[in-house]
């Protein structure tokens, strides 16, 4: 399968079985998941470690950041909603999140 093809409902929510903390945003038609760092330098350094990641994947999440949470949501616009590509990018951000918790990288 293209990467860049919509899931179906039933890929979709196979795929977010394997993803524990992401849920489908019917609305945004985007997965989308918050994480929660020990203090706004942790995220900081979450979020640097996807921009790298979603940089060599020319896929970038929509996202926001408020001092120790950072918010994700995951669409591939150009198919109109989830595709293959934003699980791989989900389960980049999840090895991130890890590496972030447990601060190794830091």
């Amino acid at each position: 399968m293209e990467k860049r093809t919509l899931l179906t409902d039933a890929d979709r929510e196979a795929a977010l079985q394997d993803l524990p903390g992401w849920s489908y945003d019917a609305h945004a038609r985007a997965i989308r998941r918050q994480f929660a760092f020990a203090d706004f330098s942790e995220a900081f350094g979450f979020m640097t470690r996807v921009a790298l990641a979603a940089e060599k994947m020319d896929h970038h999440p929509d996202w926001s950041n408020g001092w120790n949470k950072v918010d994700i949501a995951l669409s591939t616009h150009s198919a109109g909603g989830v595709t293959a590509l934003d699980i791989v990018l989900a389960r980049a951000i999840d090895a991130a999140s890890r590496l972030a918790l447990t601060g190794a990288g830091n």
